[in-house]
């Protein structure tokens, strides 16, 4: 017996022994960190002097604040426009290029492009572009719009920057979704006399409901985490218009230093997130 399991604890030590630094530097850096982020949440600390126990009041103090509503409005807005582009189009594009159309290899890699580009490097870009007066959006179209300093369109143009960024992405988790299709299903509907819309409501979004399950939850969470853009465009402004709940985290912490305040918010933000994650599951089971 002792021969017979020694081979199978041997392969377990080895597997264990590979993913050990993994499962360390998880500890270190995320388990950690997060219950400490925690506990700090329940205190009045500015980097320099004493932690003071502060109980629930930090969570009170950011809940009444003036301009809370209007932030996570900014956050909610964002995240559900982003979402809803970022999971249509790269679906609608994906599609085309699961017909096998010509040069699909070329545009699948000009669509990634985007988003293995750094953020950073995506904002300043598309600063410039927008700039009002030498952007080449107002030279094309003859306007003299201040974009990024116009509290209306401000945000708008974060969304389409975002949406942009992650269409790439998006449509690579989507190709990869239409490959677990049997392509059978879709002969059998042709022969049948289906034609291109109802083959695309009535078999590719049914049988894709775990890959758009899966895109629509990734996308939302990054959307409600986002931070780099809005801090190189925008810096939260004109008038917090596109302040939004991460913005708030970075500026509570490194601005106002209140660490406390800064840990109270990132849960409050933790909270929504899965409160809105369980529903979309909840919806998409009681559909299935």
């Amino acid at each position: 017996m002792k021969n017979s399991k020694s081979p199978e604890i041997n392969n377990n030590s080895s597997g264990l022994l590979f993913v050990l630094p993994a499962l360390t530097g998880t500890f270190i850096f995320i388990i950690i960190p997060i219950f400490c982020s925690f506990l700090l949440s329940f205190t009045h600390w500015d980097l320099l002097n004493e932690i003071t126990f502060a109980g629930l009041e930090n969570y009170k103090s950011v809940l009444s604040e003036p301009e809370f509503l209007q932030i996570l409005a900014n956050t909610f807005v964002y995240a559900i426009a982003t979402t809803l582009f970022a999971v249509i189009i790269p679906l609608l594009i994906a599609s085309a290029l699961n017909t096998k159309i010509r040069g699909s290899e070329v545009y699948k890699t000009i669509y990634f492009l985007p988003f293995i580009t750094p953020a950073v490097v995506i904002a300043i870009v598309w600063s410039w572009i927008f700039d009002p007066n030498i952007g080449l959006v107002n030279t094309l179209f003859k306007t003299h719009l201040t974009w990024l300093f116009d509290t209306r369109l401000a945000m708008p143009v974060l969304i389409f920057v975002s949406v942009w960024k992650l269409i790439g992405y998006n449509v690579v988790l989507f190709l990869t979704g239409f490959s677990t299709i049997n392509q059978n299903v879709y002969e059998a509907a042709k022969i049948d006399g289906a034609g291109v819309s109802e083959i695309f409501w009535n078999i590719t979004i049914p049988l894709l409901k775990p890959t758009i399950y899966f895109v629509t939850l990734i996308t939302a969470i990054s959307s409600f985490q986002i931070f780099d853009l809005i801090y190189v465009m925008t810096s939260g402004g004109p008038n917090n218009s596109t302040n939004v709940i991460v913005y708030s985290i970075y500026k509570y912490a490194f601005e106002y230093f209140d660490i406390g305040k800064s840990c109270a918010l990132a849960y409050i933000l933790f909270v929504i997130i899965f409160i809105l994650a369980a529903l979309q599951r909840l919806g998409i089971r009681s559909k299935g």
